[in-house]
């Protein structure tokens, strides 16, 4: 199966969930959430995560997450995961229980395609102070896609992970997920990153970039956000309609896209340095806010 072929399959298979210019989403990929050990990336910016996420949630916002949200590649399961990350997933879960979480598969998490494993993972853990089974996330569903349809205007965005456009990552995940389990997580240790990653290869990530922005021109210049290559894009209005929300694991800051009043904004939470020598976590925007209405179709 082509890369378009994938791209489409995932475009008419996405649930159509519909907003208005009064909608507020916050989205972000590429987490790659670990146990907390040499190779877990993200446990560098759990505590700016922490803080974003809460901001959105306290804010009224939906929670979109495009793939990668767990490292399920260098971890066999997701209990070391879940107890490694606890008070993020109590987190994600107040955005679950109010309807305002939605997930997308990614090629690391890949295995959230099976539902059987998806339940007997995701929906409880078992509590070691009550000594009881205590639900977390029954019934979350994983798509490839999801489709955001304007009520008024009708107009589409297509959020997806990306990995569609990478044969190794969408076909061969599982060789990958092998190599980096036996080999490329013990040499992450040493600073040599999986050549296999186009967030780490250059060239893969130019090929990825390539055969995306090649589908969404064959259909008209459908607004379409990925993550995947870890590298954020914010095109202008009248250029191909290809944004990319970056990822979790930058070094000292995570970046993201928020939609909010019908307009799109791409930002990145950080920690900085007060005159006073104190630390605090803050937000900055990179790109717009750009009306959405400025991204229309061919």
């Amino acid at each position: 199966m082509s890369s378009k072929a994938r791209f489409n399959r995932a475009y008419k298979n996405a649930p159509r969930v519909p907003f208005n210019d009064s909608s507020k989403f916050v989205l972000f990929s590429d987490c790659h959430r670990g146990d907390n050990s040499f190779a877990d990336d993200f446990a560098n910016n759990r505590n700016i995560y922490y803080h974003a996420l809460k901001n959105y949630y306290d804010n009224g916002f939906t929670y979109c997450e495009l793939g990668d949200g767990d490292e399920l590649w260098e971890n066999i399961d997701f209990k070391s995961i879940f107890e490694a990350h606890k008070n993020v997933y109590e987190l994600l879960q107040l955005f679950f229980n109010e309807n305002r979480l939605y997930r997308v598969l990614g090629n690391h998490d890949m295995v959230y395609k099976s539902k059987r494993y998806v339940e007997k993972n995701l929906s409880s853990y078992f509590d070691k102070v009550t000594g009881k089974d205590v639900p977390l996330f029954p019934g979350v569903k994983f798509t490839e896609g999801i489709v955001l349809k304007h009520t008024e205007t009708d107009q589409e965005l297509f959020l997806l992970h990306g990995h569609q456009a990478d044969f190794m990552n969408y076909v061969g995940w599982k060789f990958n997920r092998f190599m980096v389990r036996v080999l490329w997580r013990q040499l992450q240790v040493f600073g040599i990153g999986d050549p296999t990653s186009p967030a780490k290869n250059y060239s893969e990530l130019i090929k990825v970039e390539k055969r995306t922005k090649k589908w969404i021109v064959e259909n008209g210049n459908i607004f379409t956000i990925t993550g995947h290559t870890h590298r954020p894009r914010f095109p202008e209005p009248g250029e191909i309609a290809y944004f990319n929300d970056g990822s979790c694991v930058h070094p000292r800051c995570i970046t993201g896209l928020e939609i909010e009043n019908g307009s799109i904004s791409l930002i990145k939470w950080q920690i900085a340095t007060a005159e006073d020598g104190t630390l605090k976590v803050i937000r900055a925007v990179l790109e717009g806010p750009t009306p959405l209405s400025e991204y229309c179709k061919q």
